[in-house]
């Protein structure tokens, strides 16, 4: 039985994050939980944003053109919240925050959603997810 991914990208982000990583090297996704930025997945340099104990990784994007797949983070708080949802990193124009890799493109990552069916749910609830302390 195969488990759900919890994340998945657009074909509009995976032209950007081919972009970025041609530019920058090999990236990470953090899922900011407010303040500053919103809830917007915020996009990193690989090892820019130091990733905690608690932050648990929800999936990695294998991007077709980009050699390394792309870890997906969150807060085990924010996790704790979405994990009965199936997120999807999308791209929309516009500003988003100042931190996060694609800002100076005139471009922003935002998080689509939905809930897992019961089926899907099923198979992730007793599925065990890393964090940054393993």
């Amino acid at each position: 039985m195969e488990i759900p991914s919890r994340v998945d990208y657009t074909e509009s982000a995976a032209e950007l994050l081919r972009a970025l990583s041609a530019t920058h090297g090999p990236l990470m996704f953090h899922q900011s939980g407010g303040c500053c930025d919103g809830s917007s997945p915020m996009c990193y340099l690989e090892g820019e944003f130091r990733v905690g104990g608690s932050d648990v990784l929800i999936g990695e994007l294998k991007v077709e053109g980009i050699p390394k797949p792309i870890k997906v983070w969150m807060s085990a708080s924010q996790f704790e919240y979405w994990k009965h949802t199936h997120l999807t990193i999308d791209v929309v124009d516009g500003r988003g925050g100042g931190f996060s890799l694609e800002a100076p493109e005139g471009k922003r990552f935002l998080t689509r959603s939905r809930l897992f069916s019961d089926e899907e749910w099923k198979i992730l609830e007793d599925s065990p997810v890393a964090t940054g302390a393993n």
